[in-house]
């Protein structure tokens, strides 16, 4: 291609691209954003901060440049018109001793729920349902104060982390654990109460829509008591669906009604057969054919 015609390609793309529309994209650019790394290495700092630090020098430190870094995100997005980035940026330091001692608290029930944990130490480094439990827990306070964006980058680069998609505007109590965790949904709407456990492949989720049926903002996800255990690939679904305090979710159950205390809901069982080794039969193979 000759010089000339790239510069005609170049042209025309230039004018494209930077011609206004009223498109999803040039929406989202003039409600504005972060960029996403920044605050993924600042949620990094802020979760290595809660859990670790205790010398008081290194926090006085730190605490005013996570504050400050904060509020430059916070003016990147949009807020309620009566929010001020530096009383939501105090409010949101003011919360985290409150966050580290859930998080202790959910490192406890690792251990107790964890035959295989050998020591917090452990946990807290190397088990990534703690990861994502603790950015989630930090992204719920800014949630909480009314920060949408912000959150969602965070509880996502958890997810890309750990497999674990936790929405920042669930609500979740103490003493949580998720044990090994890997495709884990928990949806916006959810709310989860004390000393619940769950396992991998568990979903709370939510009905997809009808055509024309408008729910945001609605409760979607459903609501799980005190003290429930859900087993792995269990999805339990819907806003009115609520599962007792109490109770046992079995493996791969699909709920979408409500389930009293102290119940257990067990999923039928998929029908198997066990052969022994060793040439089959005429008639065997024909019937394999069944199965």
């Amino acid at each position: 291609m000759s010089p000339r015609r790239y510069d005609e390609v170049y042209d025309a793309t230039i004018q494209a691209l930077s011609a206004t529309a009223d498109d999803a994209l040039s929406k989202a650019d003039c409600e504005g954003f972060p960029d996403w790394h920044e605050v993924v290495a600042w949620t990094e700092r802020l979760k290595t901060l809660v859990l670790h630090q205790r010398d008081r020098s290194a926090l006085r430190a730190e605490l005013p440049a996570l504050a400050e870094r904060l509020q430059r995100f916070l003016g990147k997005v949009c807020l309620p018109v009566e929010a001020d980035p530096e009383e939501i940026s105090a409010r949101f330091i003011e919360r985290l001793p409150e966050v580290r001692a859930k998080l202790a608290e959910d490192v406890e029930a690792a251990f107790e729920g964890d035959p295989a944990a050998k020591s917090f130490g452990e946990i807290v480094v190397a088990y990534p349902s703690i990861h994502a439990i603790a950015v989630y827990r930090l992204a719920h306070e800014l949630h909480d104060l009314g920060v949408l964006q912000i959150p969602r980058i965070m509880t996502e680069h958890a997810h890309a982390r750990t497999g674990i998609d936790i929405n920042p505007a669930a609500k979740i109590g103490r003493r949580f654990f998720i044990d090994h965790g890997t495709g884990v949904v928990i949806g916006e709407t959810s709310a989860i109460g004390d000393r619940v456990r769950l396992y991998h492949g568990v979903t709370l989720g939510a009905f997809s829509p009808r055509r024309g049926q408008t729910i945001r903002g609605t409760k979607r996800h459903p609501t799980i008591g005190d003290d429930v255990t859900i087993y792995p690939g269990a999805t339990i679904l819907g806003g009115a669906t609520v599962i007792g305090s109490g109770s046992v979710i079995n493996g791969n159950a699909y709920v979408t009604e409500s389930v009293p205390p102290d119940s257990r809901v067990v999923a039928e069982p998929p029908r198997q057969e066990i052969r022994r080794k060793g040439p089959p039969a005429r008639d065997q193979l024909e019937m394999d054919w069944d199965i």
